[in-house]
């Protein structure tokens, strides 16, 4: 049974990235995450870059038949966009997070318990919701240790 830790906040700075934001099913999604990795991991290597922190994915709505997402890579220091790569950033601002292990499809609950714990606490969360990925493919889906993190104002 997927386990999360607790529920906290944090001040995060703004974070350069550079990401590609497409519009999926989420049937598809493992496979545009692999694409969309490769094509900006080639483009970091052209450019000497190196990731700041783990990858990330940014939900802009949970429709699971037309998912808005954002596929990318935090910099330590700003990139041109190129072709469908887009320069961005994470903006400034507080954060709810909890760190989850478990299989991806099975996030529902834990993304209910954050949703609840931002209510109890009178917070409102953006619209956004991020998901970094501390472990890959090579590990069980099982052990996959993700942090989900969710902007409020």
């Amino acid at each position: 049974m997927p386990r999360i830790s607790n529920i906290e906040m944090l001040q995060r700075n703004e974070q350069p990235t550079v990401s590609i934001r497409t519009r999926t099913q989420v049937t598809k999604l493992p496979m545009l995450i692999g694409e969309s990795y490769s094509k900006m991991s080639a483009y970091l290597n052209e450019t000497g870059q190196i990731l700041a922190d783990v990858p990330f994915v940014a939900y802009h709505n949970l429709d699971m038949n037309d998912l808005d997402v954002e596929i990318g890579f935090p910099l330590s220091n700003s990139l041109p966009g190129k072709d469908d790569i887009k320069a961005g950033c994470i903006p400034a601002g507080k954060f709810v997070f909890c760190m989850y292990r478990g299989s991806y499809g099975e996030t529902e609950p834990t993304y209910n318990e954050i949703a609840q714990w931002i209510e109890e606490h009178g917070l409102k969360p953006t619209g956004i919701s991020y998901e970094y990925y501390y472990n890959g493919p090579e590990f069980p889906e099982s052990e996959a240790l993700t942090m989900i993190a969710i902007p409020i104002i």
